[in-house]
């Protein structure tokens, strides 16, 4: 392109000289005045040419920065005749094809790592400089929702030491919350790292609910502990439980007055080994993960099937039940729900008859937009002290004298292998109200 244009603007100087020097000829030549008159308009015409040419060549070049300027990529400047002028044109279309390539290939990488960030299934939030709190992805849209404001004081919402680590200002660290998210206190890993962003200082917070994982743990190193409990402690009862059967049995064909001591004693250690092993037995169920098999199914008879147990066995108890809309489907295991709701049930009857003069439970099933299922099973009874609450899941707790310990313990495993949560709270009711969230 440059030797052409050089080429064609030497020509053009050279024309306006050769004319220049004729004119000159001609004014020195007397009788040639025509010929004067026309070597003048030969000569504007090509300082006309050259000109023209420097003009053209200085707009295609004015034209191609400016598009640059602006990030014009979709100029073109190919297709102009004149000599020069073509070749012009085409280096400049190439240099926007390839500066439209670049652009295509940077914002595909852009948009790339914009749905990588997007879909990252750990919450991000980002703080600038002024304290405004993005929601970087969709997790982090997922679970941050009750806020007001994209504040740290709008923040506060999900807990006061949280809000505190969302300050620009606020030292980079690594450590364990507890957020209250939708009502709920959960345990999050939040860690936090500074970035520079076209001169502007952000922080990013990364928040990793950690609560399920934690309960799949303790759930593990509980029901391995009473795997081996009761394993070595029947290993042992075993040949205890024989040798008191063999003595009470040797010592009954014995007819001496002088053994019936001893008889009684034998006689009762046998019972006690037998229930020993039998009460030992039963709480191996614990030790056993509910096995699912989870389909869907409707939530109206099966809430109704539950109530109409619940009043057979407790018709002194009023029972409200509340479906919220009037029937949806549930994807759970129907057995197992079933068994750890009519465990609910059993425990809320006893609470409230034993404790209130008209003793009522209020069972409730309901279905979030965002299709969670939520379920809970309340009583007006004296509830559960809240120095108990950390207690009552944990195998073997009871604080009644005939209980057991094992059905709450069974509820939660139930509920942790569907991926749900369960938590205890006050009723307005004023007992216990236990909810499950599937």
């Amino acid at each position: 392109m440059g030797s052409d244009f050089t080429v064609q603007l030497a020509l053009r100087l050279l024309l306006v000289q050769l004319l220049l020097a004729a004119q000159a000829w001609a004014m020195l030549t007397p009788g040639l005045a025509a010929v004067r008159i026309v070597l003048l308009l030969l000569v504007v015409g090509a300082g006309w040419l050259l000109w023209r040419h420097v003009q053209r060549t200085n707009h295609q070049v004015a034209r191609f920065v400016e598009a640059l300027r602006h990030g014009d990529g979709s100029a073109h400047f190919s297709g102009r005749s004149g000599s020069g002028f073509d070749a012009m044109g085409r280096a400049f279309d190439d240099a926007m094809r390839a500066l439209r390539d670049e652009r295509r290939a940077a914002g595909d990488q852009l948009n790339f790592l914009g749905a990588l960030v997007d879909d990252t299934p750990i919450p991000l939030l980002t703080v600038d400089a002024d304290g405004r709190i993005d929601l970087a992805n969709k997790a982090a849209r997922r679970l941050f929702t009750e806020h007001e404001a994209f504040t740290q004081e709008g923040f506060r919402i999900y807990g006061a030491t949280f809000a505190n680590r969302l300050d620009i200002a606020a030292p980079l660290r690594e450590e364990v919350l507890i957020l209250t998210l939708q009502g709920r206190a959960s345990r999050a890993i939040v860690r936090s790292a500074a970035l520079a962003r076209l001169g502007n200082n952000i922080h990013v917070v990364i928040v990793q609910p950690v609560q399920e994982t934690l309960n799949a743990i303790e759930m593990t190193a509980q029901t391995d502990l009473v795997r081996v409990l009761t394993h070595e402690i029947l290993n042992s009862l075993t040949p205890v439980t024989s040798l008191a059967a063999t003595a009470s049995t040797l010592i009954a064909q014995v007819d001496d007055p002088r053994l019936e001591d001893a008889r009684l004693a034998v006689a009762t250690l046998e019972r006690r080994a037998e229930g020993l092993a039998r009460f030992i037995n039963s709480y191996r169920q614990v030790a056993s993960e509910p096995v699912l098999d989870r389909r869907p199914f409707q939530a109206a008879p099966f809430a109704a099937e539950l109530a109409r147990l619940f009043r057979a066995e407790r018709p002194d108890v009023a029972l409200d039940l509340l479906l919220d809309p009037s029937d949806f489907a549930i994807d759970a295991d129907p057995d197992l729900l079933a068994q750890a709701l009519i465990n609910l049930l059993r425990n809320a009857g006893e609470a409230a008859s034993g404790h209130a003069a008209s003793p009522r439970v209020l069972f409730d099933l309901r279905r979030s937009s965002a299709g969670e299922i939520g379920i809970a099973v309340a009583d007006n009874g004296p509830g559960v002290p809240p120095e108990l609450r950390r207690d009552i899941f944990l195998p073997f707790f009871t604080t009644r004298a005939t209980g057991t310990g094992v059905g709450l313990n069974l509820v939660r495993q139930i509920v942790f292998a569907h991926g749900g949560t369960i938590d205890l709270k006050d009723d307005a009711l004023g007992g216990a109200r236990f909810e499950i969230l599937l």
